[in-house]
């Protein structure tokens, strides 16, 4: 046993698991084993498990709802960080909300319309966490979570709590400016007050053209590649011939090209080596260059 592991076993327990699969915590059902996970509750749990991580030199990474990532078949060497229960709560007062980052992100857009508030109708929909949400800059039809952040709380790789404003995290298309290993613990968002019913109708009228347009019944991570500017990754996959095209147990989706499914048993490798045909063959036909939306982590 290491000191790490000592040192957190004596605190969490049966809570740490060792050479514990990860596949299972992920939304494509694929992936390798982590060195470690640890699930945390709460903030100073969090702050405990981090410092004892950078103590020992060892890297930490924090897996929400394992949604938009591909986790290599090797897995993932060091401690894995799981938030649990103690970070899924949602408050609301007048126009702030407050969430934490384990909340799903589709729970949040529901209590918001319900509650008349405006700025993440786009959201319905959107698979995983409202960390996860922040961490991709989450968006769709023409909304994004960029928006509507006003504090983005957090711990630091050496286990200190840090408070972002929006501003400071810079966000782009798809993507947040954070610092390394950051881990987001809660979001604050200011919302504007919305018609009740209006909301609703959007919400609806999301739903609908999401349902026409994404595969359903099959694992995978949402949208594996950002739309270049002026562009749509789907049609230009389609157009390349990409639509169905299966790799071992891994197949870009016959309902829409910018989905790899899993159709059971699909190895790491295998969405992989997708991807990388996908961008040659656009970048052939077309002079674009695909860049991957879906994250991967691990040992490659």
């Amino acid at each position: 046993m290491n000191p790490l592991e000592q040192e957190l076993r004596a605190r969490f327990g049966d809570r740490l698991r060792i050479s514990a699969p990860l596949a299972e915590l992920t939304s494509f059902r694929i992936g390798g084993p982590a060195d470690a996970l640890l699930v945390v509750e709460n903030e100073d749990e969090l702050r405990g498990a981090m410092a004892a991580a950078w103590r020992e030199r060892m890297p930490a990474f924090c897996l929400g709802a394992g949604t938009n990532l591909l986790v290599s078949d090797r897995g993932v060497r060091g401690l894995v960080i799981h938030l649990g229960e103690g970070f899924t709560s949602l408050e609301f007062e007048g126009l702030k909300v407050r969430a934490g980052a384990a909340a799903q992100f589709g729970a949040l857009v529901l209590e918001a319309v319900g509650r008349g508030l405006k700025g993440l109708e786009f959201g319905e929909g959107i698979p995983g966490s409202v960390g996860g949400g922040l961490v991709m800059n989450a968006g769709a039809f023409g909304g994004e979570i960029a928006r509507v952040v006003r504090l983005v709380h957090g711990v630091d790789e050496q286990g200190r709590g840090l408070v972002l404003s929006g501003a400071e995290v810079r966000f782009s298309y798809r993507r947040a400016e954070l610092p390394p290993r950051f881990v987001i613990t809660r979001v604050d968002f200011e919302l504007e007050q919305g018609d009740r019913e209006q909301l609703r109708a959007r919400v609806a009228e999301v739903k609908a053209r999401r349902a026409a347009r994404q595969p359903r019944g099959l694992p995978n991570a949402g949208s594996i590649f950002k739309n270049p500017p002026g562009a749509f990754a789907g049609r230009l996959l389609e157009s390349a011939g990409l639509k169905g095209t299966q790799l071992g147990a891994a197949a870009f989706s016959t309902e829409h090209a910018n989905f790899i499914v899993n159709l059971g048993g699909a190895r790491a490798e295998d969405v992989r080596a997708l991807i990388e045909l996908a961008q040659s063959r656009v970048r052939e036909q077309s002079g674009v260059a695909l860049e991957a939306e879906v994250r991967m982590i691990g040992e490659w």
